[in-house]
């Protein structure tokens, strides 16, 4: 007698060839998901596929500013992950276009199509912040909540590892500068969650063992400051670099005039977000809603910024300044 073997489940998974997306990526691969990956540039997206087995993961055209790109990237699938999100605005990539026009047409199509909705926005999402990024991250959550009452949301604190866009730039600017800025006086909480725990939990809500219909915030073990994540960093890559506090009337002003560059380094509006804490909540702890309840005990920054930072350091990997 033949043996039917049942056909993998169809995962769909918007912003999949980001930084967290390539985990994400690999974390469904592992469980042998079959995995689209949709993306605006799926050229740009071939180094997914050695993640997976051969036809395991297809990179496919779609952009939420598009309606029926997010409609045809779903079909078949059984679960929808929504990466997308902007720290900046360019051309016409807007926040609310992007974040929240966006995050309510991937639910609707989700819904449309009988998927169940994993959703990523950011801790400090708030529709009341002064922050375009922070209000827009804050309607795309309810967008999503209003289409699919029971999909899952999850709110992560600075998320680093190996190509993260935090360590990774100012370790690289303090191989060529002698001071780096502290903004605020550096005092700004973060508390840094790293990228394979967050696309671990993604995976879990996938697998169907994430409660739906809350919202969860996750951060890392320790609440570090900024001036203290630079700190650290340094510490790394073996470099002694002048800390300067920057007062936010001047990081005002040189957001103005970097914010007019293709890649700005730094935006106004990011320096609204730099005014507010990035930590878990104390009604997302007293309500369970932290990356415990997901079962995952997170990794801390000291355990894995070494093992990619190494790479800034004067002399490279083996080499560190000793006492001798």
């Amino acid at each position: 007698m033949t043996e039917i073997l049942q056909t993998p489940q169809l995962v769909t998974v918007f912003g999949g060839s980001g930084f967290l997306g390539r985990h994400v990526v690999r974390a469904l691969a592992k469980r042998g998901y079959l995995v689209r990956v949709a993306c605006r540039r799926p050229d740009l997206a071939f180094h997914l596929q050695p993640l997976g087995n051969v036809g395991q993961i297809q990179p496919v055209q779609a952009n939420l500013r598009v309606r029926w790109s997010v409609d045809r990237a779903v079909q078949g699938a059984s679960h929808v992950i929504n990466l997308v999100g902007i720290l900046h605005e360019s051309g016409r990539q807007r926040f609310s276009t992007v974040q929240e026009f966006g995050a309510r047409a991937v639910a609707e199509a989700a819904r449309s199509v009988g998927a169940s909705l994993t959703h990523v926005s950011a801790l400090g999402a708030d529709i009341n912040s002064q922050s375009l990024y922070a209000q827009t991250k804050a309607r795309g959550e309810k967008a999503v909540l209003d289409t699919l009452p029971n999909a899952v949301i999850y709110r992560p604190s600075i998320v680093f590892g190996p190509e993260d866009g935090f360590f990774n730039r100012f370790a690289n600017m303090a191989r060529f500068s002698p001071v780096l800025p502290l903004i605020g006086g550096g005092e700004t909480l973060f508390q840094p969650i790293y990228v394979g725990d967050v696309a671990e939990a993604i995976a879990r809500a996938v697998d169907g063992k994430v409660k739906g219909g809350s919202v969860y915030e996750i951060g890392g073990p320790q609440v570090l400051s900024f001036k203290q994540c630079m700190e650290q960093m340094l510490e790394v890559i073996d470099r002694k670099r002048t800390l300067v506090p920057v007062p936010w009337s001047i990081a005002n002003l040189q957001a103005s005039i970097l914010g007019l560059l293709p890649n700005p380094l730094l935006t106004k509006d990011q320096v609204m977000l730099l005014r507010s804490d990035n930590v878990v909540s104390k009604a997302a702890l007293d309500e369970g809603r932290t990356i415990a309840a997901v079962g995952i005990a997170p990794k801390s920054t000291a355990s894995i910024l070494p093992s990619y930072l190494w790479r800034y350091r004067a002399a490279g990997q083996f080499t560190r300044r000793t006492e001798a």
